[in-house]
């Protein structure tokens, strides 16, 4: 599985973005999909997970009813939509493929995108 992420760029604080990411191939809905980041210095970390079938979803605290994942199977695409932003949510955004675990853990994740630049302006 190829990850293609895009849709990142710089907002104001309190501003929005919508990221995208497109995956190659046809076993996508074989995948649990991931939103990570990684901000300067720091480690990457789990920001939110959508389940094969889109029904069960997971988000890290910090972005919790501001961030909301999403994914079209039949596009091969899963969303971050990304409200009320805040500039300690600057990082770079991957997406992630986890075909056998949970997809919150950087250790068990399959497939990674290339990433996507957020920078939020105070």
């Amino acid at each position: 599985v190829q990850l293609q992420a895009f849709g990142g760029g710089l907002v104001q604080a309190g501003g929005s973005l919508r990221l995208s990411c497109a995956a190659s191939g046809r076993t996508f809905s074989s995948y649990v999909m991931a939103w990570f980041r990684q901000a300067p210095g720091k480690e990457r970390e789990f920001v939110a997970r959508i389940s094969r079938s889109g029904s069960s979803i997971w988000y890290a605290d910090s972005v919790k009813g501001r961030f909301t994942i999403s994914r079209d199977n039949a596009k091969n695409t899963v969303y971050l939509q990304m409200n009320s932003l805040k500039p300690e949510d600057t990082a770079v955004y991957y997406c992630a493929a986890d075909r056998t675990n949970s997809g919150d853990r950087v250790s068990t994740i399959d497939y990674w995108g290339q990433g996507t630049l957020v920078t939020v302006s105070s």
